[in-house]
């Protein structure tokens, strides 16, 4: 019998979800409900028992394979935020900024976005490793993004000596700024704004590197 199996037996009355299988089906089950109860509890309520219980396993199973909680987060964190984000290519630096901007809405705008925001904000950052993460998932947004900016300035569409990494700062700020001060929407007319705001200032002049400003 499958530990899965034995965790989910019909006597336990801390697991009375269904078996959800086992192997990686049941990894990615606990780490869609880490993410889950991040954005429902917060980083400082949340426990290994009620991520077990959203995801219809016994507590166990969680243990055998976490050893405690902050290990359990930065793996959910880690294996969700790098494919959530998809970088464009439409064309046009007009198209893959809106496209950008759009994207990035959207994963403000849902469980894993708001659970990052929700561990960004603890006391998630002085775990070992959840504070290098935090750096980590900026700088690595800005260096998978940063060729939309390269092609634009290839195609004669934003001057030479734009900075990728500034243009997809001040892409991206509003839009921050929204979720985490303002609480206004984080939608799709925002991102389109944010987008034409900061190909107006590219196209300027105004986002160049630190030798050409």
């Amino acid at each position: 019998m499958s530990e899965e199996s034995a965790d989910n037996g019909a006597t336990s009355p801390a697991a009375p979800r269904p078996t959800v299988g086992r192997g990686e089906k049941v990894r990615a089950a606990v780490l869609t409900a880490a993410l889950a109860e991040l954005a429902d509890v917060g980083y400082a309520a949340l426990t290994m028992d009620g991520v077990a219980h959203r995801a219809g396993v016994h507590k166990t199973t969680v243990y055998r394979r976490w050893k405690d909680r902050d290990g359990l987060i930065l793996d959910a964190l880690t294996g969700r935020i790098a494919g959530d984000i998809p970088i464009p290519d439409t064309g046009t630096v007009d198209g893959d900024l809106r496209a950008l901007a759009r994207g990035l809405a959207a994963w403000l705008d849902s469980p894993a976005g708001a659970a990052v925001l929700t561990v960004m904000l603890s006391d998630a950052v002085r775990a070992p490793g959840v504070a290098e993460l935090r750096a980590g998932i900026f700088a690595d947004r800005l260096r998978r993004a940063e060729p939309v900016v390269v092609r634009a300035v290839g195609r004669g569409e934003l001057p030479p000596g734009t900075d990728p990494a500034e243009v997809i700062k001040n892409l991206a700020a509003p839009l921050y700024f929204r979720a985490l001060i303002t609480g206004e929407p984080v939608d799709d007319h925002a991102a389109d704004r944010a987008a034409r705001a900061v190909l107006a200032a590219a196209r300027h002049g105004g986002l160049a590197g630190p030798a050409e400003a």
